[in-house]
């Protein structure tokens, strides 16, 4: 049995804004899927930020301030039990999918560094939809949002902006990119996962200088799975 027909787990966060140094997670879910046996596991998880949610958040994911304080899980415990379901899925030797893996690893890691865990390790492969496909379908016009990628390959997103939608949307993205793309099929998910390194770093550094050609100095963190830590005053060198 190849990687196409492992079972897999699916994970997505929805937060409070899109900076992973300061803002915070909301809501969480993985989603175990084994294709071969086309079931699908789903564990959520409703999370009390500690700060106020913007309007311009819960107009996405709908969740309001007063709701998650009422309802949501103190973070602590939430995020050790999310990160639990990634290592675990890890040490069967089962890969993590995530949309966009960079923002929700990383929120993850800066959530778990702020509430006294370390942080986050990534333990095994990482498939992310987002990465591959950019890489095989460069030159196509038009968004590149979950929503856009899935409407492009014919896959179904039902929930969307809600955690355990968008996560289930990923690994049906997941199980039809390498059989769009067959020199993805034929990969092994370790050399996948060292791909979607080198071209996500390629991505950003070609990004990074049409920006300069358009004289705007931004700089792109290519790093993936999870984004550079930043630097802190009196860590310069």
């Amino acid at each position: 049995m190849t990687w196409l027909d492992s079972p897999m787990l699916a994970f997505d966060l929805e937060s409070t804004g899109v900076d992973v140094e300061t803002d915070r997670i909301v809501t969480a879910a993985t989603v175990a899927v084994d294709p071969v046996k086309r079931s699908s596991k789903l564990m959520d998880w409703l999370v009390d930020p500690g700060i106020e949610i913007p309007a311009e958040a819960t107009a996405i994911h709908g969740i309001t301030t007063e709701y998650a304080r009422a309802e949501g899980a103190q973070p602590s415990k939430a995020l050790v039990e999310i990160t639990h379901k990634l290592y675990d899925a890890w040490e069967e030797g089962r890969a993590v999918v995530a949309f966009n893996a960079a923002f929700d690893l990383t929120l993850l890691d800066r959530e778990l560094a702020r509430h006294g865990h370390g942080g986050l390790t990534i333990g095994g492969p990482v498939i992310d939809p987002s990465i591959i496909d950019r890489a095989v379908d460069p030159y196509r016009k038009g968004k590149r949002t979950l929503a856009d990628v899935c409407a492009h390959y014919g896959v179904t997103q039902t929930d969307a902006h809600m955690a355990s939608g968008d996560a289930l949307a990923a690994a049906r993205l997941a199980w039809k990119l390498p059989r769009v793309f067959p020199e993805i099929a034929a990969m092994k998910l370790d050399e996948l996962h060292q791909k979607q390194i080198e071209w996500r770093e390629a991505w950003a550094m070609n990004f990074q200088e049409y920006l300069q050609r358009q004289g705007k100095y931004e700089e792109i963190d290519g790093a993936w799975p999870m984004r550079t830590a930043p630097v802190l005053q009196g860590e310069q060198s």
